[in-house]
């Protein structure tokens, strides 16, 4: 195991990309085994993705495209300004909030910097926000994609430990609410000490401007309610939910609104599908990668180790949490959840864990890395927006990543904000 993982890190350090170095690294494992038959590995790739929850992915990705291109992600904007815009720091706010909305359709951090900061982070600069602290929060607020429901993330978490995946969208909610508030908190304080004085002070909202504001994006918010809903009520499953979203999205955006032109769906498909190929090809690769470390009896290796050297679950957990950060910051998420799930699940239970509460804690730990200095995936993106270095975004986003720790140790140490909804629907 010691000479994979090398292998891993060197492509990993050369910049070979994630889903190649997951492939290479246990190909070469394979090769060490000896007499492993070379038909295994494309069986073991389709087998992989050969899975209906796994559908759920290119749905909820066309979705979001499908927003993009037809104005709702416009009209949920439009309508978080309307909200916050007029407090203190109230672009910053609307960032959040804005994300809050978005994370509710599509489950994605990098589709949700993409679309939210092409809006915000030129607003923002027009109304004299410093560009490194835009970008921070842009990036810093797209951590909610991930774990408030749907969730991509989620789903792959829940196919790999075989759990109930409506269970792991509910466990999502709070903390990603939380997350969300800590931001808030952050943004409220900070935003107005980096925001030029030039800038007029907005008016109070009045309740006119917001029933003018719900009726525009009602249908925009109804999105998020109809799809959890769905789920909830035994309608369907959440991957057909994500199917449902995509013609909502469709008929919202080219019917209701008039936005989406039919020249437009071939470039939103052809991005969809590009963005779910890269998933799929990494989930693939890592079938074989997790196949092999159950075949080297790793998981049981490491539980006799740590339950012979460690008694604490306190103690346990902290050193989950700075693990996961750490891989958080340099490995994609999915291929993350889909080798380490099979490796610190069984840990976990060792511990007396509830796995749909550590589903929770690793989608955390592993969302909060793609915005971590200096490899976060969310910087990048973000900052090429704003048009900065990445040594500036970093400076920046440190607060934001400070305040998303704390909402991490909470919900690690108080089950109950996780596992407290899904209780209370599901009788788990």
């Amino acid at each position: 195991m010691i000479s994979i993982s090398i292998s891993f890190i060197v492509l990993l350090v050369l910049g070979t990309p994630i889903a190649f170095c997951i492939g290479i690294s246990a190909l070469a494992g394979l090769l060490q085994l000896g007499d492993i038959p070379l038909l295994l590995l494309p069986h073991m790739m389709f087998q992989g993705t050969d899975s209906f929850p796994l559908l759920a992915v290119p749905f909820f990705v066309l979705a979001g495209a499908l927003m993009n291109g037809g104005g709702i992600t416009r009209r949920l904007v439009d309508f978080a300004n309307l909200l916050v815009g007029h407090v203190r720091s109230g672009l910053a706010l609307v960032n959040v909030v804005a994300s809050m909305f978005f994370a509710g359709v599509t489950g994605a951090a990098v589709a949700d910097t993409s679309a939210i900061g092409s809006v915000l982070i030129p607003a923002m600069e027009e109304e004299g926000y410093d560009l490194g602290f835009s970008a921070a929060i842009t990036a810093a607020s797209s951590t909610m994609g991930p774990i408030i429901p749907p969730s991509i993330p989620m789903i792959i978490y829940g196919v790999s430990a075989e759990q109930s995946i409506g269970a792991l969208f509910l466990a999502g909610i709070i903390p990603g609410l939380l997350i969300g508030f800590a931001l808030m908190a952050v943004a409220f304080f900070s935003g107005a000490h980096l925001q030029s004085r030039l800038v007029p002070q907005r008016t109070a909202l009045h309740w006119r401007q917001l029933f003018s504001g719900v009726k525009d994006a009602l249908l925009a918010l109804f999105m998020p309610a109809f799809i959890l809903g769905g789920i909830l009520a035994g309608i369907f499953t959440p991957t057909e939910a994500a199917a449902i979203s995509v013609i909502y999205a469709f008929i919202v955006g080219r019917f209701v609104y008039g936005e989406l032109s039919w020249r437009q769906l071939p470039n939103l498909m052809k991005d969809s599908l590009v963005i779910t190929a890269v998933i799929m090809f990494i989930i693939a690769n890592a079938a074989i990668f997790g196949w092999l470390v159950a075949a080297l009896q790793v998981p049981q290796k490491i539980i006799f180790f740590l339950t012979a050297s460690i008694s604490s679950r306190w103690l346990i957990l902290i050193m989950i949490n700075l693990f996961l950060l750490f891989v958080g910051t340099f490995m994609e998420t999915t291929a993350s959840l889909i080798i380490l799930t099979p490796v610190l699940l069984p840990l976990a239970k060792q511990f007396g864990l509830d796995p749909i509460h550590f589903g929770a804690i690793m989608v955390l730990n592993l969302v909060i890395g793609l915005t971590t200095p200096p490899l976060g995936v969310c910087l990048f993106v973000s900052s090429g927006i704003a048009g900065i270095s990445l040594e500036r975004i970093s400076r920046a986003i440190i607060p934001f990543v400070l305040a998303a720790i704390a909402v991490l140790l909470l919900v690690t140490y108080i089950p109950a904000l996780s596992m407290w909804i899904p209780h209370l629907f599901l009788q788990r």
